[in-house]
């Protein structure tokens, strides 16, 4: 069986609005294996960002253990977290996130700067993740010289630069039209399949759901249903699937 990357043992998560406790995680249990392409779905308020924020150690659980490389987030200090937020994970967001005033390739140096590497490793190191997704010819342009698609390429070569464990993503084809969406799906399998990287996916976007290896369904702040790779590459079929989605569009 693969390496299990990431696991979420009965994770709970309450935050207090005023005086009143909201629930926003009731025992989440999943599993992500190395090399695969996880989607999170369910409909607004389910708790998917809660859980990739957990995961991504941006914030900490209730209870329960959420294991990232077998290490314990929950448990790590302020300075642990910095450096597993570091190193550990990368980030891809709906809307790129890219720092305007650097080129491609300067935006994709900043965290290896930050992890310490030598400029002119920095350097070799970006342009090669930059040719990995298809943007060797776009090192040098500004982030509003570039298309929507090409931001959010560069923002995953950003996502590579230290080489994290997971990759997650939170709802990474929002701002993309289906042609970039499709674009982009293409580049995550390819980087699954060539750099074994693992992704976790939170998602609304079909084209995203039916090119995921497996899917987890959250309603409520529960997994409702997981979802085979078969199920979602035959979403109009599958009454399980379109149960898991009710509610979601």
């Amino acid at each position: 069986m693969s390496e299990t990357v990431v696991e979420a043992m009965r994770v709970t998560k309450q935050y207090r609005r005023g005086k009143i406790p909201v629930s926003a995680l009731n025992g989440i249990d999943m599993k992500v294996r190395r090399a695969e392409i996880v989607g999170v779905i369910g409909p607004s308020g389910s708790g998917k960002s809660t859980l990739l924020n957990l995961i991504g150690g941006l914030d900490r659980p209730s209870g329960g253990k959420v294991l990232v490389d077998g290490a314990d987030v929950g448990q790590m200090n302020e300075s642990q977290l910095a450096e597993y937020r570091l190193r550990k994970v990368g980030f891809v967001f709906q809307f790129y996130n890219l720092i305007s005033t650097l080129t491609a390739l300067q935006n994709v140096m900043v965290p290896m700067g930050f992890a310490g590497l030598k400029k002119e490793d920095q350097d070799s190191k970006a342009r090669r993740l930059l040719a990995v997704v298809g943007l060797e010819e776009r090192l040098h342009h500004m982030p509003d010289e570039m298309s929507g698609g090409e931001q959010q390429r560069v923002a995953v070569a950003r996502a590579l630069a230290n080489g994290p464990s997971v990759v997650l993503a939170d709802e990474p084809t929002g701002d993309l039209d289906s042609k970039a969406a499709k674009r982009l799906m293409e580049l995550i399998k390819s980087l699954r399949d060539d750099e074994r990287v693992t992704f976790m996916v939170v998602t609304h976007d079909p084209i995203v759901i039916a090119q995921c290896d497996r899917a987890y369904a959250l309603r409520d702040g529960k997994v409702t249903h997981e979802l085979t790779s078969k199920e979602l590459g035959d979403a109009m079929l599958s009454d399980k699937f379109n149960r898991a989605l009710d509610g979601i569009y």
